[in-house]
């Protein structure tokens, strides 16, 4: 079984690492923080449509709040969704705000609506983390997405990740008939790959969501991580492997039944050259990135030396072993992608 720290240290982000946000229009001034939305009254719990407690509460504010906190929460819509265009705050309302009472980051959820067509969406204030913050980079570099989040100070800013949540997926969605299970077990190689290169831990069943789209005569399956906390701060290399969370063992054994240990590798290999491919056109920004981490403290002294004597063991390569932090190891990852002689 898996062990993930059950409280993850938080790393403010340093000097360097605000000096790449702005240069990359990611940190701007925001109405609300974090620590505007900690001042509600109560909460409810929130159940989901078959009456399961989500861990969720919807939280109520005291009255002198409402107008200046749902004003402000439709202005951080604004900038993250339109770049700051106010035209269409007028017909917005903030419908709910949720507390998260689970895990490391406490998060709140904010739904906004539409007043003209009942159309809603969400987004996430959370307390910016340097790990989750570097992970949310790495994710909109090396991946097929783009990720839309913004800083200010301590407080983060993040686009809902939509789709179906794993373990909803791996419970109604994955038997069904008219879903291929070569395509379900294909994308969760190429997703377990991608976490282990880049180094994105705890990818859990209900850390990753299912991107289901209709294409042509069949079903394409894309799985996203929409948890970022455990970027390069655990020693134990597996907890970046998500094929070793007990969660993911219906996917794993879906991999087992329908593909080979020759196409598995194929689809590895796949993966790994589309990073490769990101790397070198986003060259400069992955560039300026890697001098901020290569110097910032992410993690602790025996994590760092725990995952760098047995990525050398399992690459066979004596340079992770040498690693003093998780910037030098996630540096060597990444520069295996574009080496070829590399195996």
């Amino acid at each position: 079984m898996q062990s993930i720290s059950r409280k993850k240290v938080f790393f403010p982000l340093n000097p360097a690492f605000r000096n790449y946000l702005k240069m990359y229009d990611r940190e701007i001034k925001l109405p609300i923080s974090y620590e505007d939305l900690r001042y509600f009254d109560t909460g409810i719990p929130v159940y989901d449509k078959e009456g399961k407690d989500t861990l969720w509460e919807s939280v109520i504010y005291p009255p002198s709040m409402i107008q200046r906190l749902h004003g402000g929460l439709k202005r951080i819509y604004s900038l993250l969704k339109a770049g700051g265009d106010q035209a269409a705050e007028e017909h917005l309302h903030i419908e709910r705000i949720d507390y998260c009472t689970f895990g490391n980051s406490n998060p709140f959820r904010i739904k906004i609506v539409n007043n003209y067509n009942e159309v809603y969406d969400y987004f996430y204030i959370k307390i910016a983390d340097s790990s989750r913050i570097y992970g949310l980079e790495l994710e909109h570099i090396l991946s097929p997405y783009w990720m839309n989040f913004l800083i200010d100070g301590d407080t983060l800013v993040e686009e809902h990740i939509a789709g179906v949540p794993g373990d909803v997926f791996a419970m109604h969605y994955i038997n069904r008939p008219e879903f291929n299970p070569k395509r379900i077990a294909k994308e969760f190689v190429k997703f377990n790959e991608r976490c282990f290169v880049r180094l994105l831990g705890d990818m859990r069943s209900y850390n990753f969501v299912f991107d289901i789209t209709q294409d042509f005569d069949d079903v394409q399956f894309r799985i996203r991580a929409i948890d970022f906390d455990q970027q390069f701060y655990e020693g134990k290399k597996t907890l970046y492997m998500p094929q070793f969370f007990k969660e993911n063992r219906v996917f794993v054994e879906l991999a087992m039944k329908h593909l080979n240990a020759e196409v598995v590798k194929q689809y590895q290999q796949e993966e790994r050259a589309l990073m490769a491919r990101r790397i070198k056109a986003q060259r400069h920004r992955i560039k300026d990135l890697r001098d901020v981490i290569m110097t910032d403290r992410v993690s602790l002294p025996d994590k760092i030396q725990q995952l760098g004597e047995e990525l050398a063991e399992h690459y066979e390569d004596a340079v992770f072993s040498r690693c003093k932090t998780m910037g030098e190891i996630i540096e060597r990852s990444l520069k295996r992608l574009l080496v070829r002689r590399f195996k």
